[in-house]
């Protein structure tokens, strides 16, 4: 159907929507139309299962098996515009951040450089979810992780000592072997005293610490270093240590 779809458009036209957000790996409901953008000069209309959208801002494609998608904001984006349910279009801005295919500012940037038809209460509902430059870095930690032979960690923990005081934060946590990952708001060394990673050390934790700006552009190297670490971790006695408000690995 997309192919099909594409070849009448004509050449340059780009699947966006909902398509192209499932070739990026985020399954939605299938629309009940294909979005297509395609040049401002081509004359070709919209068909029962196509709506075509001529634009001047073609995106750059990722294309796939022969057929152009859209990248993530500007599909998200696409979407956003004609979405009017309120707690579905929390959901949908907030799917491509949580899987870290884009940042907040990607969004922002897309909605303010498109049509301004539809894009007030997008705008309204990005400023209402804040800040999401933490949901954005667990994304790219947890794309990391699916090329990673490990378990799956639990999230965002406080970190207690033998005695239940709090040591420390990390992101990501091995609960069985006493492993951490500090990569966001976890690194931080300004949570008062003792919430460091000197702190997670010398109670005997195991802990990664990743800049994140590396999540995506040292995978590889952060992939053997999780490995080698939980391997590390698993050969020695685990510390008397737990973990407080551990959140499961899920979506």
């Amino acid at each position: 159907m997309q192919r099909a779809a594409t070849l009448y458009a004509g050449q340059g036209s780009v699947v966006s929507g909902a398509d192209a957000l499932d070739a990026h790996g985020i399954h939605l409901p299938p629309p009940d139309r294909l979005h297509i953008l395609v040049p401002p000069h081509r004359r070709v209309h919209s068909q029962e299962l196509v709506h075509l959208e001529r634009t001047s801002r073609l995106p750059e494609p990722l294309v796939d098996g022969g057929v152009a998608f859209a990248p993530p904001a500007r599909a998200t984006i696409d979407i956003a515009r004609r979405e009017t349910e309120p707690e579905r279009l929390r959901r949908l801005l907030a799917l491509p951040v949580y899987f870290g295919l884009c940042s907040p500012d990607d969004l922002r940037a897309e909605l303010e450089a498109g049509n301004q038809r539809g894009s007030a209460s997008v705008r309204e509902m990005l400023r209402s979810l804040g800040s999401m430059g933490e949901t954005y870095l667990q994304g790219l930690a947890r794309e990391l992780l699916e090329m990673v032979p490990l378990p799956p960690p639990v999230w965002n923990v406080t970190i207690c000592d033998a005695l239940g005081r709090p040591i420390g934060m990390v992101d990501a946590w091995w609960d069985e072997v006493a492993l951490g990952w500090q990569f966001g708001a976890g690194g931080k060394e300004n949570r008062g005293p003792k919430m460091n990673h000197l702190a997670l050390a010398a109670a005997g934790v195991v802990l990664v610490r990743t800049p994140p700006d590396q999540l995506r552009r040292q995978v590889r190297r952060i992939a053997l270093e999780l490995t080698s670490a939980f391997a590390n971790a698993a050969k020695r006695r685990r510390p008397r240590v737990r973990a407080l408000g551990s959140v499961p690995a899920t979506v």
